[in-house]
């Protein structure tokens, strides 16, 4: 399982690089990564309306996918021109975020108003849609705002930070729970889950957010240095514990709806839910990260 692991991600990771680099080289509209995470947005919210159809709930994926995607793109609308003053937090930039959200919210109960002819199943079925937008759109929108967190020129710089410490987390949590692991992590969860694994995940992805941001930092900017190496393998650890949270959050969901995968998509992984559970819960940590520690070099 490990193998066919690492040979998906030695499919996928570079076809991700690709796009990231050709979106660099786009400017600062990033219009690939805009419909990027249009379909990302749309396809973890279908998966999710199926996941939820196990259950009673009356889900429409297409009117909570379209509300997520409008969310999850919403940063497009207003993006930061430049990197936040040392200890300024770029709230403003989630304004437009938080209309479309409130949007979202309005939209969905007007449609379940509309549609209601009894009593029993309206006010389940509403939580499962804002479940939707929420996890499959708000989460996933401020994500892409790492885009412009630290200036347009630094937003892949800081985007592979997330990838590169959330997904080296859970490939290290997974070969050292495999090797070592012998008591559970959070058995009724993910029984497969062991504290030797959760130590490695964080271990894995400190060391792979210092070396991310040790030598990939130069080649994003001219006189670049890199952020000091303690708040490199800091910012690190705390992105593979966020991921490792997100990736315990998502098997809440799949337990509880009795589904072993989100879908089957890709063989050994799942679906879409599977691959970004632990990138969409550190993301937004990340929005913050880059924000509040000194990782920002450059003004």
């Amino acid at each position: 399982m490990l193998l066919w692991r690492i040979l998906i991600s030695a499919l996928l990771v570079p076809s991700l690089l690709i796009l990231f680099v050709c979106d660099h080289r786009s400017g600062p509209d990033a219009l690939l990564l805009l419909g990027l995470v249009s379909l990302l947005s749309l396809g973890s919210s279908w998966e999710l309306s199926q996941m939820l159809r196990t259950r009673s709930f009356q889900t429409s994926g297409l009117i909570a996918g379209l509300c997520a995607a409008a969310v999850a793109v919403a940063g497009w609308i207003n993006p930061p021109a430049g990197p936040p003053e040392p200890g300024q937090l770029q709230l403003d930039s989630l304004g437009p975020t938080g209309g479309l959200m409130v949007a979202a919210v309005l939209i969905l109960l007007l449609t379940e108003a509309i549609k209601f002819r009894k009593a029993g199943t309206s006010t389940e079925t509403l939580g499962s849609e804002l479940l939707i937008v929420c996890y499959a759109g708000l989460l996933l929108g401020v994500t892409a705002q790492l885009r412009w967190v630290a200036g347009p020129q630094a937003g892949y710089l800081v985007l592979g930070s997330v990838l590169i410490c959330a997904k080296c987390g859970d490939i290290g949590g997974y070969a050292i729970g495999r090797l070592f692991g012998r008591r559970k992590l959070v058995p009724l969860l993910s029984p497969g889950k062991t504290r030797a694994g959760g130590v490695g995940a964080l271990c894995a992805a400190s060391l792979a957010g210092w070396a991310w941001l040790e030598f990939a930092t130069p080649r994003f900017g001219s006189g670049w240095q890199p952020p000091a190496a303690g708040w490199s393998l800091l910012y690190g650890g705390l992105i593979g514990l966020a991921g490792l949270v997100g990736d315990l959050c998502e098997s809440l969901l799949k337990r509880d709806l009795n589904v072993k995968d989100s879908a089957s998509l890709f063989p050994g992984f799942g679906g879409l839910l599977d691959i970004l559970d632990s990138v969409l819960f550190a993301g937004p940590v990340a929005w913050l990260l880059w924000q509040v520690l000194p990782l920002i070099t450059w003004r």
